[in-house]
């Protein structure tokens, strides 16, 4: 299991159009992949999870993977988000 942590760039955070790229993505590993803010803690592959951490511009998440791909995930999500998911 890793993890790390990441600072939402785009200007409206994880709405649901960038919310459903980051769940497409997350989707396309095979690991379990969890986001956490605080104390709460959700399943990246999940959108209402994803939409109920309410992630705004300059917040900083924690994605935590486990499995065979966890690397690969991780690098993949975090690449993801630093883009700004290309809006």
């Amino acid at each position: 299991m890793i993890s790390v942590d990441v600072t939402i760039k785009n200007n409206v955070g994880l709405h649901a159009r960038p919310a459903t790229f980051f769940i497409q993505k997350a989707n396309s590993y095979k690991s379990s992949i969890w986001v956490e803010i605080e104390d709460r803690r959700v399943n990246a592959k999940s959108l209402l999870g994803v939409l109920s951490l309410g992630i705004t511009k300059g917040m900083t998440i924690t994605l935590i993977a486990d499995g065979v791909d966890e690397n690969e995930a991780l690098e993949g999500l975090s690449n993801l988000i630093n883009t700004g998911f290309n809006e």
